[in-house]
């Protein structure tokens, strides 16, 4: 299972020099409901939310979202080794209550921040 970060889907929709590799497409891929708030924001405030609708719907069918549900909201107030943002904090517990109740979770982004805490909460990187 692959958590996907808001960074690899926004390269993909924005056609960044940056994308992830193919194969993560294949897998089970699992996000915070976040991710829906989060590109849908990013694609309305750079005026490309009619352009880009479909692109973005089609990720989003791709993603099993996760609520934020209260244990995931808990472990998002309890401190992380690196210091991390707020969303951030949000997707990372959202991570880390999934690897501790399902099946390995492999995390998905380019934000290197993100890439550290996760490492640090025992997530492998997807690549």
């Amino acid at each position: 299972m692959i958590y996907l970060d808001t960074s690899v889907a926004l390269a993909m929709l924005l056609a960044e020099d940056r994308k992830p590799p193919r194969r993560i497409w294949a897998e089970t891929l699992v996000s915070s409901r976040l991710l829906q708030y989060e590109l849908w924001t990013r694609l309305h405030a750079r005026g490309l939310a009619r352009t880009h609708r479909a692109a973005a719907s089609a990720i989003l069918a791709r993603v099993a979202l996760v609520a934020l549900a209260e244990p995931v909201l808990r472990r998002a107030l309890e401190p992380f080794s690196v210091p991390t943002r707020t969303l951030d904090a949000l997707h990372l517990a959202t991570a880390s209550y999934l690897a501790a109740h399902r099946q390995p979770v492999a995390f998905a982004t380019f934000d290197g921040r993100m890439r550290e805490a996760a490492r640090a909460l025992g997530l492998k990187p997807a690549f």
